[in-house]
């Protein structure tokens, strides 16, 4: 296989059949990520400099400097000089002189710090990084100990092993930063919830509730310090083993196995040795493998390292011992971590709704057992933001890198639970920050392609799902050929706004031109968000409006319901009522879920909940648009009512690993109705709200407009001035309470 650069060269490494003493049925496997072109942590080098490469964090020639002693000092080497970037490594004299001679070969500069510091030679290290950050301004530090990029580089490794074995049942890794064996199982466990999972770490190593001895012998696994990266509500066993126990294993796994490799390989064989007698018939048992032995010539195979060490004078045990979690131990033990491993409570939300149900969504958090924790750039904005107890943490929401940087400064990664919005502009960033945790989300790919209508148009043409004809216009001369092509009347809308902003119907080719020019001149939305700059000419779809609730799960699409839609007249396009279910017939609906199924596939859309608007013509429905998060103005709430399922829990429970509970409860029909001035005036009061409340069948009466503001007719729906809720047992009901509750509210 030809690469263009050696980073292209890393991954697709062997997978090897080992020769073991096993149960009937048992299947014992070594994934040998040593045969990268350094080793396992070329992978997690790669993903970390290629993403802030990505977003702008790394700039081109910029440093990149990190902390390591073995392999990621290798892979950072071999990735950032490939990219063209100067490196630096900063490490202690416990680096083998192998690896320190192709770190100076490959050009990077080593600083070796002298002594251990206050918690052992890593943060010694980190010292050193620190001061070398200060005298190289714009040096990029991975950070592989928290940096999430690190295990999701394993997504990777996982993916092949989904491909050459297609169910993996238990898989076992050293733990060092917690990235491989973590970001490895987090993926798996999305093709087999019941992976069972099992750490490898050495005696005298902090990370799993013993008490640290920075005199350990092994290297590439144990730690002095708790990484981020570590989340270790994903493991279900851990084992330990000391110098000897380690190393004697490494000479067996080369005498057996063939396979020549590092210490941490030979802790992974042992575990593997007994797995396989133990293990239950027909399990697939896999093991990663991480590097090659030619760097500790001088230390595992060396007899007299082994002398001055005194190895053979440590126990070393044939079986391992079952101990409860946080027993001190000092030979080959192993404990279970069901009542030991963290549960993650920790529900981040980016921004929010202001329109509709996001402060809600918030409150159900907590009352669910999770603590939710608000991350914005204005908490003004959202009324009742207080009240909601959440965590709020103020920050730039509106750059990745901002936000990246703080969710990775303030949390461990066994905190999060997942991360969600119920607004609209931020999709695209929560889908991001969902990738980067491997938390529940869609790919963000799906997620931009819906959120900018010109590319879902594409997109849904590519795939023959039917819309209206369009054309994206990016300059406004070219809007008069674009009417030419749609005809008129037509509707003219931004590619990428909400709530119906800035969508007009136009009746001549000058109107749309001036409105495209209009769109085009604005660069951001209404959240400071960047726009496209592109507007979009289609065809008007005279029919009756819908829209489609769906809930996504690994890329099935399980329909909640339709609703219906009443919109004002034009030239805008305000939402006016809503109707749950639709008052239409079973075939109609079965037609508009079908589309809508269709649609969604075609986006790539695979999780959580979607609000999908439709058109109704005479030969079918087309769709207008995709929203990849719950229907805004009200509609969960209306939903509740009418059939007691809360769609706002559902996104909670998805958001965080769970299962949504879909069905129905109950079925009744709901309604709401939403309030607008029919002028132009300044809103002295507000009456007969109490007397709408009082209406049998109406649930909820609220004005969001107050006295003393500038109202006028909607244009979008931000200009709406309140909502009326209601249910009734049967539909023919349900507008007449709305209409009697209208009839009651004044606006003077």
């Amino acid at each position: 296989m030809f690469f263009d650069a050696m980073h292209d060269a890393i991954g697709s490494t062997p997978l090897v059949r080992l020769k073991l003493d096993a149960a009937p049925g048992v299947e014992v496997c070594a994934k040998l990520e040593m045969h990268n072109p350094f080793a396992m942590k070329d992978r997690v080098a790669r993903s970390m400099l290629l993403e802030a490469r990505r977003l702008g964090v790394l700039r081109p020639g910029a440093p990149v400097i990190e902390s390591s002693s073995g392999t990621m000092a290798l892979g950072i080497a071999l990735v950032g000089r490939s990219l063209g970037h100067p490196v630096h490594i900063v490490t202690d004299p416990r680096i083998d002189t192998i690896t320190l001679a192709k770190l100076r070969a490959l050009g990077c500069e080593v600083h070796v710090v002298e002594r251990m510091s206050s918690h052992g030679w890593q943060s010694a290290r980190i010292e050193r990084l620190e001061q070398l950050r200060a005298d190289l301004p714009g040096a990029f530090w991975p950070q592989q100990y928290s940096n999430p990029d690190n295990p999701g580089a394993y997504r990777e490794l996982a993916q092949e092993l989904v491909t050459d074995l297609g169910t993996v049942d238990v898989l076992v890794g050293s733990v060092g930063s917690g990235g491989s064996l973590c970001g490895t199982a987090r993926a798996l466990r999305r093709h087999n919830p019941d992976l069972y999972v099992v750490g490898v770490d050495c005696v005298g190593s902090a990370l799993f509730g013993q008490p640290d001895r920075p005199g350990r012998l092994q290297s590439g696994l144990g730690n002095s310090l708790q990484p981020a990266n570590l989340d270790a509500s994903l493991l279900d066993e851990v084992h330990w083993l000391n110098d000897h126990e380690a190393f004697a294993a490494t000479h067996e796994l080369a005498h057996d196995q063939q396979i020549f490799a590092g210490n941490t390989s030979g802790s992974v064989y042992q575990v593997l040795r007994y797995l396989a007698r133990t293990s239950e018939p027909g399990r697939r048992v896999v093991g990663i493998f991480p590097d090659r032995g030619d760097r500790y010539a001088e230390t595992v195979y060396s007899d007299d390292h082994w002398q001055q060490h005194r190895l053979t004078g440590l126990e070393r045990a044939e079986q391992p011992t079952q101990v409860t979690y946080g027993t001190e131990v000092h030979a080959w033990s192993r404990a279970l971590l069901a009542d030991a491993r963290p549960t993650p409570r920790t529900l981040l939300f980016v921004e929010s709704n202001t329109t509709g149900t996001g402060m809600a969504a918030l409150g159900l958090t907590r009352e669910l057992g999770y603590t939710p924790v608000f991350l914005t750039n204005d908490p003004e904005r959202y009324a009742g933001l207080a009240d909601t107890g959440s965590e709020i943490i103020v920050c730039d929401t509106n750059t990745l890198p901002a936000l990246r940087e703080t969710v990775q400064a303030r949390f461990r990664r066994d905190e999060i639970a997942g991360v969600t919005t119920t607004s609209d502009f931020y999709v695209p960033a929560v889908a991001e920050l969902a990738t980067w945790l491997g938390a529940p989300g869609n790919p963000p790919e799906a997620v931009r392609i819906c959120r900018d209508k010109a590319r879902l148009r594409e997109t849904l043409d590519r795939a023959g799902v039917r819309q209206p004809r369009f054309v994206a216009v990016r300059d406004a001369a070219a809007t008069a050929a674009a009417v030419a092509d749609v005809g008129l009347p037509c509707v003219v809308k931004p590619a990428d706004d909400s709530g119906s902003t800035d969508v007009l119907r136009c009746t001549t080719a000058e109107q749309a031109t001036a409105h495209v020019a209009h769109i085009l001149k604005r660069t951001v939305n209404a959240r400071g968000l960047p726009m496209a700059g592109t507007a979009l000419v289609e065809q008007l779809a005279d029919g009756p409006e819908f829209s489609v609730e769906m809930f996504s799960t690994e890329g099935h699409h399980h329909c909640v319901g339709v609703t219906a839609k009443t919109v004002t007249g034009t030239p805008h396009f305000v939402e006016q009522q809503h109707l749950f279910p639709a008052p239409v017939a079973a075939s109609v609906a079965a037609d508009l879920e079908r589309t809508v199924r269709a649609a969604l596939t075609a986006a790539g859309i695979r999780f959580g909940p979607t609000h999908t608007e439709v058109r109704l013509l005479p030969d079918g429905p087309v769709i207008i648009e995709i929203n990849p998060r719950l229907a805004g103005g009200m509609i969960p709430e209306m939903i509740r009512l009418a059939t007691g399922t809360s769609l706002l829990e559902q996104q909670v429970r998805a958001a965080t690993g769970q299962q949504p509970r879909l069905e129905a409860e109950f079925t009744r029909q709901g309604g709401i109705r939403f309030l607008m001035a029919d002028q132009a005036v300044r809103l002295a009061a507000v009456e007969g709200v109490e007397r709408a409340a009082a209406i049998a069948g109406v649930e909820r009466v609220t004005v969001t407009a107050r006295p003393g503001t500038e109202v006028r007719p909607a244009t979008d729906a931000y200009g709406r001035l309140g909502h009326i809720i209601a249910t009734a047992e049967r539909p023919d009901e349900i507008e007449k309470i709305l209409d009697a509750a209208e009839g009651e509210i004044r606006f003077r």
